[in-house]
């Protein structure tokens, strides 16, 4: 089933159209990858799917309905994690959960919230003695409580240190596997290549590309990068190369059968290619190209 709708979504600000008419849809239980540059347009589109902002046209339905005019009955079934989070910053961290408790139907109990977050040795401890990746780590916690059909998450791990990350990153892939459908904006491409399952890039408003992770960078180039020899010049190679960073780099279908071709001319020369490195395509690669191929 369709758990995110979007048909040619349109919204502007002040005369700015931030959003220029993007369409897509999330599948139940899927994590959805929004991916731009800042200022593409990513968080216009999530305010309009979690109800703040009314679309100027088209169409978006989360869970089957409106987000703007049946914002309500969405709220209770969605969980939100911006940007940035207002806190009281003299709470601790348990009474700011306690707080936001209140005003959730049927909320998760707060040590169940805290231990999702892996904040259990934070809880009495004051919202402003938290470092950042700390409150990021509160404003997912405060993002489950209401144990969400649906979550937003605008950069949820800005700040985090690599260990908090990856605890995070497994959250997230146990609320999808017990059929959360997740929408998630982030700069951390491989945050985003390794979680979601579907993605799409904006760039200025519209969307550049779109599709399922997988099959989207298995037909992009990918990429043979090695120093190219002294005595040894891009024209005298078996295939084309780029000089990049002080490296030569060859970009291939299969960058397999590319090294291959590179090394065997290599070894009848009697020449070493050092620093070889092959890899197939990643989304940064996909994300710094196709913005170029798309103006």
């Amino acid at each position: 089933m369709t758990a995110i709708g979007v048909a040619g979504l349109r919204k502007s600000h002040q005369g700015f159209e931030a959003v220029k008419g993007i369409s897509f849809e999330v599948a139940e239980g899927e994590i959805f990858a929004l991916l731009g540059r800042n200022g593409a347009g990513k968080t216009t589109a999530i305010e309009v799917l979690a109800g703040f902002q009314r679309a100027d046209g088209g169409t978006v339905r989360v869970l089957g309905l409106d987000p703007y005019t049946d914002r309500a009955a969405v709220r209770r079934r969605i969980g939100i994690m911006l940007q940035e989070a207002g806190f009281f910053p003299d709470l601790t961290v348990a009474q700011t959960i306690d707080t936001w408790r209140d005003f959730t139907d049927a909320p998760r109990p707060r040590d169940e919230a805290i231990g999702l977050a892996g904040l259990e040795g934070r809880a009495g401890t004051k919202v402003r003695q938290l470092s950042g990746g700390e409150k990021r780590r509160l404003d997912l916690a405060l993002a489950l409580l209401g144990r969400p059909d649906v979550l937003f998450l605008d950069e949820p791990t800005t700040g985090m240190d690599p260990e908090a990350r990856r605890s995070t990153w497994a959250v997230i892939r146990d609320l999808a596997g017990q059929g959360t459908t997740i929408l998630l904006t982030t700069h951390y491409l491989e945050e985003a290549q390794r979680l979601a399952s579907t993605m799409a890039i904006m760039d200025e408003g519209t969307l550049v590309t779109s599709g399922g992770m997988a099959e989207t960078l298995a037909a992009q180039s990918g990429r043979v990068a090695f120093r190219l020899p002294a005595q040894v010049s891009p024209a005298d190679l078996p295939l084309p190369v780029t000089m990049e960073g002080g490296q030569a780099v060859c970009r291939a279908e299969d960058p397999d059968l590319a090294a291959q071709t590179l090394l065997t001319w290599a070894a009848e020369r009697g020449l070493r290619l050092a620093g070889l490195e092959v890899r197939t395509a990643t989304l940064e690669d996909l994300f710094l190209d196709l913005p170029r191929s798309a103006r």
